[in-house]
């Protein structure tokens, strides 16, 4: 049987072997660009094999966001631990410009303006952010006491999701989350009314 320390010894050699491949590929990335690093170069600067780094680190996108289980949990905090009387919606719109604002300070900027500049990180960002559907469906179902989401949640999350990937292109990410939600706690029939349609 694996004792305490040993098994604190090994948890504690593994976050340092991981933190070390992460440095080493922020590294290289920030330098080159994703598409001109290559996991061997990685796995050299860090010292470790190649096969090292997809141990801790599935795919080499994997490397740019090591941090998603953390926005997971995040996103679903927002909805489940938001203050009393405070909307879904409202709790979305403080959280979106939360981690907007995080994603352009430092040094989280320069991870931004890299994926900018390759399209597969854009793409497979957003099919990570969009993998949070389930989950936040299930947290809200769950909120009103449904056994099964109906389909106004399942449309709901998937609408507010893309709000967020919208939002984080656009040069005044506050107003494109504001008509987001709007439009989508409104609906559609204000505008038509307005429009004479």
């Amino acid at each position: 049987m694996v004792d305490a320390a040993t098994a604190g010894r090994r948890e504690r050699k593994k976050a340092a072997t991981r933190a070390a491949i992460l440095e080493a590929a922020t590294t290289l990335f920030l330098a080159r660009g994703f598409d001109a690093v290559t996991v061997r170069e990685i796995a050299d600067a860090a010292d470790v094999s190649p096969k090292t780094v997809f141990t801790h680190f599935p795919h080499k996108e994997a490397l740019v966001f090591s941090d998603e289980g953390e926005r997971h949990e995040r996103l679903i905090a927002a909805v489940s631990g938001r203050m009393a009387g405070t909307s879904i919606s409202d709790a979305l719109k403080a959280h979106y410009l939360s981690e907007i604002a995080a994603l352009k300070s430092e040094p989280q900027s320069q991870i931004l303006a890299l994926m900018e500049e390759t399209p597969a990180l854009v793409d497979h960002a957003e099919k990570m952010w969009l993998r949070h559907e389930d989950a936040l469906v299930a947290a809200i179902t769950e909120e009103f006491g449904l056994e099964e989401p109906s389909e106004e949640i399942r449309f709901y999350v998937r609408f507010a999701l893309q709000i967020q990937l919208m939002a984080i292109r656009e040069p005044d990410p506050a107003a494109a989350i504001d008509a987001g939600f709007h439009l989508l706690d409104k609906g559609w029939a204000p505008y038509e009314e307005a429009g004479g349609g």
